[in-house]
């Protein structure tokens, strides 16, 4: 497996790897790593798609990527994904998966032309006392220690940050600062999470710095995630004959472990031959499995960041399930066998700083949403862009934030309806209305919290939470478990060195340059774990490479500093002859064309 950019690469189709019309894969695991795994086997690997098998403890595919109606409760979705321009794999995934809605048109395609016809952005990113505009003025605020923390940070070796806390190597001015109020709610960041996430962070968005204060970096999809993402995807492939198989819980898999030896080529340290040879499972509450011969291949999803999620419903909070986790049980099991396998706990063992709670409000006549368009400033019934991504409540002891994406965000919505994500960082602290924490709280009396910094007059409040909408909400333990301090290793390779049938996928297993918490980062695992196992001969698109791009990084330069030009020390008399000196350069036209010096000929 290699990597690659540009056209070349791109529009080439690989030959069919030797031996490919004789494998059998089995993924465990139904969320977006594998389907998109299965895709790229189907498609770029030409595997028959009959001999492919995707197999699910759950009734419903997809994984994170959900969005559904419970009846008796509503609609239901635990999270949003935030997509951007430069998500390479996604994109060259969803290029080959046709629109459910549009004639000889792809998801692509139709994602594509939609945020051209309505771009993203918001009108109104962070209010205080209760719906007011927080004046941020979409400026960062960043101090000059804030500004090298950044820098330090950006510059810092990834060993430097690994087992590292933000709040161990940013100060409390960055902490402060609009900058990281930004962050932290667009990308749910808590300052005791790792640094090292932080640092890969803006390496990987450098190019976006620009975007966060108004959210334009930002593009969504027409519907809720899984009906614009997997509901095509999963039709694609059950047509190419991909198998599905819900209701069965895979317990374990067996290897074989062969040592390095000083006979082997390497070291006598050397990892040796790795080769899965049996699938365990539960289906129907019968133990069965299948073993694996020299043509099977696996592909496993380890860990989860919505395993045990737990719905509440307007009158019931969501419980904080901390009991048995399967897809972790898994892992653990698997871990134990070789340490190349990666450590489970570092990221399944800290819920109280690994869980968050989001909710699904549902409005149900127009007066909520009279207000939401208050805040807003579009009407939410208009059919596109609203609120632009979250808007986040500063002054909310929970640090709430919400959104509203096009209406309707389900195809079966009702018109007179409106659906709201809400959620908040700090769940175990009292709110300013309910005095309550989060995770007490019912749906309605979340609503009542969210109404109160919409800006809803206090005495309306109580009566439009009961009657005007209905609140699911929803518990995570461990939605932002990949977020905690790591080391190298924590992690296992996407492919095990050594192994030579199977493959761990999804937001756990490590790849290199991206980032976690992104759709991009669960299709580029299944892509590499394809890729590499096949020997499929085109290469894997880069990780976008704005982190090395000059003209990036002077534009982030100058939004960082909120366009403040650049002040070099000494005399007055030296600062101008070294400028002129640079101004004759393409340097100093570059730092004349991004604000950080002042172009003297005007």
């Amino acid at each position: 497996m290699f990597y690659s950019s540009g056209n070349y690469e791109a529009f080439a189709r690989p030959r069919k790897p030797e031996g490919a019309e004789r494998k059998r894969a089995w993924f465990v695991g139904s969320g977006l790593a594998s389907l998109a795994g299965a895709a790229f086997l189907v498609r770029d690997g030409q595997v028959p798609g009959e001999q492919v098998t995707i197999l699910e403890r759950l009734k419903l595919a997809g994984g994170a990527l959900d969005g559904i109606k419970e009846p008796e409760k509503g609609f239901v979705v635990r999270g949003g994904r935030e997509l951007e321009d430069h998500m390479e794999c996604l994109w060259d995934l969803f290029r080959s998966v046709p629109s459910l809605e549009v004639e000889n048109a792809s998801v692509l395609d139709e994602f594509y032309w939609l945020n051209k016809d309505d771009p993203n952005f918001s009108l109104q990113r962070v209010t205080e006392r209760r719906g007011q505009d927080a004046g941020t003025n979409g400026l960062f605020a960043l101090n000059d220690r804030a500004q090298k923390d950044i820098v330090r940070v950006f510059l810092a070796t990834r060993e430097e940050l690994e087992g590292k806390r933000i709040n161990e190597v940013f100060s409390q001015d960055f902490l402060d600062s609009n900058f990281w109020l930004y962050w932290r709610t667009m990308f749910a960041f808590e300052e005791w999470h790792g640094a090292l996430e932080m640092k890969l962070y803006l390496h990987r968005f450098i190019h976006h710095i620009g975007g966060l204060p108004d959210l334009s970096a930002l593009k969504f999809t027409k519907y809720n995630q899984y009906e614009s993402l997997v509901l095509p995807l999963t039709s694609w492939l059950m047509d190419q004959g991909v198998r599905f198989r819900y209701d069965v819980e895979v317990t374990d898999i067996d290897f074989d472990l062969s040592p390095g030896t000083a006979d082997t080529p390497g070291t006598a340290d050397a990892p040796g031959r790795k080769q899965a040879t049996r699938i365990h499972w539960r289906e129907g509450g019968q133990e069965g499995g299948v073993d694996l011969g020299v043509d099977d291949l696996v592909f496993t999803t380890i860990g989860s960041l919505t395993e045990n999620s737990d719905n509440g419903d307007q009158h019931t909070p969501a419980r904080l399930d901390e009991g048995p986790a399967p897809a972790w049980d898994l892992w653990r099991r698997i871990a134990a066998k070789d340490p190349a396998f990666g450590r489970p706990e570092v990221f399944c063992g800290n819920i109280a700083e690994s869980k968050w709670e989001s909710a699904t409000v549902t409005t149900l006549d127009a007066r909520i949403p009279h207000h939401i368009q208050k805040v807003a400033k579009r009407d939410p019934f208009s059919g596109g862009v609203v609120t632009g991504g979250i808007v986040t409540a500063r002054d909310s002891s929970w640090l709430l934030s919400w959104t509203v994406n096009r209406q309707p965000h389900f195809k079966q919505q009702p018109a007179d309806q409106i659906v709201v994500w809400v959620y908040s960082l700090f769940v175990d602290r009292p709110g300013d209305y309910v005095k309550k924490p989060m995770q007490e709280c019912t749906g309605e009396e979340i609503t009542q919290e969210w109404l109160y910094h919409l800006g809803v007059p206090v005495e309306e409040i109580p009566e439009l939470a009961a009657d005007a909408a209905r609140c699911v909400p929803v518990m995570m333990p461990y939605v932002t478990s990949f977020f905690l301090p790591r080391h190298a290793g924590d992690r296992p390779d996407v492919v095990p060195e050594g192994a030579v049938n199977f493959a761990f996928i999804g937001q756990f297993a490590e790849t290199t340059r991206d980032c976690i918490f992104t759709t991009e980062y669960s299709v580029r695992t299944g892509m590499e774990a394809v890729y590499r196992l096949l020997g499929v001969e085109r290469g894997v698109p880069e990780v976008f490479n704005s982190t090395y791009d000059v003209r990036k990084l002077l534009a982030a330069t100058t939004r960082l500093r909120d366009g403040a030009e650049l002040s070099l020390p000494g005399p007055e008399f030296l600062r101008r002859r070294l400028l002129r000196r640079v101004e004759a350069t393409e340097v100093g036209e570059l730092l004349q064309e991004f604000g950080l010096i002042e172009d003297e000929r005007r």
